[in-house]
């Protein structure tokens, strides 16, 4: 159930060539994204030189008909961006997440850029410092307002957008996925070189609307066709003849190998396959891993809904019962990560329904798709003890989770971490398991099909692919290791590791 993590964002952007309004594209591409961000939302579109901007809290809503002309009115144009947002950079207050809902905008000096925009940034300190200097002002409230900032006086000094872009690829470190439009109704999208976040390309089969979306489920509602995703650190723009395509600079590929695990909808698609197909064979490698709890089962069951086509996979390779036993309350909808502590075991243990029938006197394995705090895998495990479970064996199809994330997932340090200090079978006494089987790192790069120097296993391996992180991650460990008490999220809060 991925513990209920949050990843930083979802991107759409569209333009229509025939200057057609966007902005019910651009609606239906956030809708299917809602699962990358749930805090809040943003609409921006442009028009003769102007951008028209709606924000708001919580998910992508529903339209009534009867609002549908004022929407149009508000948000005229025919290009336009929106996303959808967690928290997981600036502060996380109601005030300062409503302040840090993007897209964000920036002006000056008759320049304006907007973005849209899904990753994190790992040298934030620095860039505050750089950015301060031109915006006195500057007020940071989360990641975008730095890369849009830095966008724009890039912009101002060499009047190129590929010449801004690539000094921001240069000098930005961490995960960037991007959607901009500039003044003069440019609409561009760009990665960083690792290309760590997804972001990718689609027209209409009419060829008159081009599109960017985090995920290929944002072009598929709109009936669009993809085209590609975009590469490490290529600056992608559109104009009449359609996707205008350069690498700017490229550094080793290495996609969040927790967008198969977790994040991206089991529909989306990545590299040549279905997320949902890589997800099955997840659970057939944990089959072939572990033959002895496999003959020792009665029955598979799954965390919903992330763990369900791991799964179905289990149960194809080994030929055990998958028992539908597990559902979650659709309209259960509090985060257990907003909770207090003290509020966090009730709403766990009511947004997951357990048929007690099914389990009593069963040795369960339990599919599941992550482990990163404990702290839901425990509380579940010990409803199905209640419910008579004879054993509880956890399958889960992510490797054991040893550091934090920099680039966009919101585990931000070692200490709330269960795998950072303890090795499987402590965490199983933890839990309240039999066993804790993980998939291996090898079993889970073949099955997503890429190599295993094209993923970033920063948090399974303790090996990052950006320099600034890897220097925290080394130091911080050793402390962490010694009883050190980490201050909040790394990249945010440890000024002795300012480049400058």
């Amino acid at each position: 159930m991925g513990e209920h993590l949050k990843i930083s964002c979802g991107v759409f952007g569209a333009v229509s060539l025939t200057k057609q309004s966007v902005f019910p594209y651009i609606y239906w591409g956030l809708r299917a994204q809602n699962h990358r961000g749930h805090q809040s939302h943003g609409f921006l579109t442009y028009l003769n030189g102007e951008f028209y901007v709606h924000k708001s809290l919580d998910l992508v809503p529903k339209i009534r008909a009867s609002a549908i002309h004022e929407w149009f009115g508000r948000l005229p144009g025919h290009i336009g961006i929106g996303n959808v947002r967690y928290t997981t950079s600036g502060k996380t207050d109601e005030r300062s997440i409503i302040a840090g809902t993007q897209p964000a905008a920036v002006s000056k000096d008759g320049f304006k850029v907007a973005i849209s925009f899904n990753g994190n940034v790992v040298n934030t300190v620095q860039l505050k410092k750089e950015i301060c200097g031109d915006f006195p002002n500057f007020a940071y409230e989360c990641d975008a307002d730095l890369i849009c900032h830095k966008l724009l006086m890039e912009l101002k000094r060499r009047n190129s957008l590929e010449e801004a872009v690539k000094t921001c690829m240069k000098e930005i470190e961490g995960a960037f996925s991007v959607a901009g439009i500039t003044k003069d109704g440019r609409f561009f999208a760009f990665k960083d070189p690792h290309g760590i976040r997804p972001l990718c390309a689609g027209h209409s089969p009419d060829g008159d609307v081009y599109a960017f979306s985090s995920e290929t489920v944002g072009l598929d509602i709109n009936g669009f066709l993809r085209d590609f995703e975009l590469e490490p650190g290529e600056l992608v723009t559109v104009s009449e003849n359609g996707f205008e395509r350069k690498t700017l600079l490229r550094e080793r590929k290495a996609f969040c190998a927790f967008e198969f695990a977790y994040f991206a909808r089991p529909d989306s698609f990545f590299d040549g396959k279905h997320v949902y197909e890589v997800r099955e064979e997840f659970g057939r490698n944990l089959v072939r891993e572990n033959p002895e709890i496999v003959k020792d089962a009665d029955i598979v069951i799954s965390m919903p809904e992330t763990g369900d086509d791991a799964a179905f996979g289990v149960h194809e390779e080994s030929g055990l019962r998958w028992e539908r036993a597990t559902r979650r309350h659709r309209y259960v909808t509090e985060r257990a990560f907003i909770l207090l502590e003290k509020e966090r075991y009730t709403t766990i243990d009511k947004k997951i329904n357990i048929l007690a029938s099914k389990v009593k006197g069963k040795k369960v394995i339990a599919v599941d798709d992550s482990i990163v705090r404990g702290d839901t895998t425990k509380v579940t495990i010990e409803k199905l003890r209640r419910m008579g479970a004879k054993k509880v064996y956890m399958f889960v199809t992510f490797p054991r989770i040893v550091g934090p994330c920099f680039y966009g997932i919101d585990m931000a340090t070692y200490g709330q971490l269960i795998g950072a200090k303890h090795t499987p079978e402590e965490i199983a006494k933890i839990i309240g398991a039999d066993a804790v089987c993980y998939q291996s790192i090898e079993g889970f790069v073949r099955a997503t099909g890429f190599k295993r120097d094209e993923l970033c296993l920063g948090c399974l391996t303790g090996e990052y692919p950006t320099p600034l992180a890897q220097k925290i991650a080394d130091t911080v460990r050793k402390q962490f290791l010694e009883g050190y008490e980490e201050p909040g999220r790394l990249y945010e809060s440890l000024e002795l590791f300012d480049k400058s």
